[in-house]
């Protein structure tokens, strides 16, 4: 059977963009504060979770939802399944947008707005994917669902959920990276180092405050302090302004000196893509005397941990042929002087490495560090099935020849699967901008990817 996915995929276009419209809008952004029975993640992710069921259900498939937290949409039947898995949350905006989040706005042809590149543009494109393969009345071999899950960005509470309910997938890919594939994924650890609330007299940290999530490098930092010379002390931040790549306002108050900083937040599995603002503060303000507990968290955070993405400081930098570096991003950085502080770091890790050695490095440089989650190494075997014959579309899609899989330090939900990758639906060469300010994607690559996704289902649905 020959079909022109390119043809159909661009039929879909302005389809594709209305429902995209309506995913966008939603700002689902896991919400614990507000979290209820019916919305145990609050609010949003299980609305956008719901909007994409409820397209499910408009075009004729079978849609489930699980416990609010997972849902999913299924085509054909059979003792196999093909797992497509993808998310509907997304990252705080965060600062620094120069349209409405949440608001789907087309400027060049780029579509602009939190989710459209990760990841309910891709995985939008991935259900139009199966939905021409519906329209083209082409029956499957084996189940195809398309699974949607409301944490991924945090603790991955939906979709293990699934796994704990529902057999464990034949195969499947993750519509969640990069093309032309991946596939395998550096371990991934998070650890908090806690800190007790004592200042000193000279110099007080009454407050600081930076980090939305530990898989985010900050943007903005801030902190409030009280010092023995309020002038000397401006005239220095205005002289670390001048010699970092930070941006920052400062404020005499009655309260104390308000400081803030602005670097660029990027995604925790590259932590170099950004400039981490939580710990260049921390650098400033750890060239004067502050004491005790502050003393030790701006230490800490300002002079071991600060411009250091591979952990060479804490002696825990190592790299493997085929995986890459150990990277560290230090994601979240509080301190109060009635409650004390926090920093929590996020490690992506290659096989060689562990979250054992890791913590065994953070122990050497704080007495109290507790990890708070972790991921083993994924990898899938270049010569499976699955990468040969995704590699293969993406080649007669794109024309490009001889392309190879790629390890990354991005997490994504493939790894739950044994033979699980990630694809698409980032072209090379494209600018990433995932868990930044002004997330874009082209709508021309979008609708590519649909048409990618098209043919690799159909490709993968006549193993039976």
């Amino acid at each position: 059977m020959t079909i022109n996915w390119k043809a159909l995929a661009n039929d879909y276009k302005d389809e594709y963009l209305n429902d995209l419209k309506s995913l966008i809008e939603i700002e689902s952004v896991r919400d614990d504060e507000h979290a209820t029975d019916e919305y145990p993640l609050g609010e949003g992710p299980t609305k956008a979770m719901e909007q994409f069921l409820a397209m499910g259900e408009r075009d004729g498939f079978k849609t489930v939802k699980l416990d609010n937290t997972v849902g999913y949409i299924e085509y054909g039947s059979g003792d196999k399944t093909l797992a497509i898995q993808s998310h509907a949350d997304v990252m705080p905006a965060g600062d620094g947008w120069k349209t409405d989040p949440f608001k789907l706005t087309i400027i060049d042809d780029k579509v602009y707005g939190r989710g459209t590149s990760d990841d309910k543009g891709p995985g939008l494109a991935a259900y139009y994917g199966l939905k021409m393969l519906k329209a083209q009345n082409i029956e499957p071999k084996l189940k195809i669902r398309l699974i949607i899950g409301t944490d991924e960005e945090s603790d991955w509470t939906g979709m293990k959920h699934y796994f704990e309910v529902e057999p464990q997938p034949t195969f499947g890919f993750s519509p969640d990276a990069e093309f032309p594939l991946i596939n395998g994924e550096k371990g991934n650890a998070t650890y908090e180092i806690k800190f007790g609330s004592q200042n000193g007299e000279e110099f007080v940290l009454k407050n600081f405050d930076s980090g939305l999530r530990t898989n985010m490098v900050p943007g903005k930092a801030t902190a409030l302090v009280e010092t023995d010379d309020n002038q000397s002390f401006v005239a220095s931040f205005t002289d670390f302004l001048d010699n970092n790549p930070v941006a920052g306002e400062i404020e005499v108050t009655d309260e104390g000196v308000q400081i803030l900083v602005t670097g660029k937040q990027a995604h925790a599995m590259e932590p170099k893509n950004g400039i981490n603002a939580g710990t260049y503060l921390a650098n400033f303000l750890n060239q004067f005397a502050f004491a005790s507990d502050a003393h030790k968290f701006l230490q800490l955070a300002g002079e071991v941990l600060h411009d250091d993405s591979r952990a060479h400081k804490i002696a825990a930098n190592y790299t493997d042929d085929i995986m890459g570096d150990v990277t560290m991003n230090v994601g979240i950085l509080k301190f109060n002087e009635a409650k004390g502080g926090l920093i929590n770091t996020n490690f992506r890790y290659p096989k060689g490495s562990s979250d054992e050695i890791i913590l065994e490095k953070l122990k050497k440089v704080s007495n109290d560090v507790t990890e708070l989650s972790h991921m083993v190494p994924h990898y899938v075997e270049k010569d499976d099935p699955i990468v040969s014959t995704l590699l293969g579309v993406y080649e007669r899609q794109t024309g490009e020849k001889h392309v190879e899989p790629e390890v990354v330090g991005g997490g994504t939900y493939a790894r739950l699967m044994d033979r699980g990758v990630a694809f698409g639906a980032l072209f090379p060469g494209v600018e990433d901008t995932m868990h930044q300010a002004n997330e874009f994607q082209p709508i021309g690559d979008l609708i590519k990817a649909m048409a990618i996704y098209g043919e690799s289902i159909y490709e993968l649905s006549k193993e039976g």
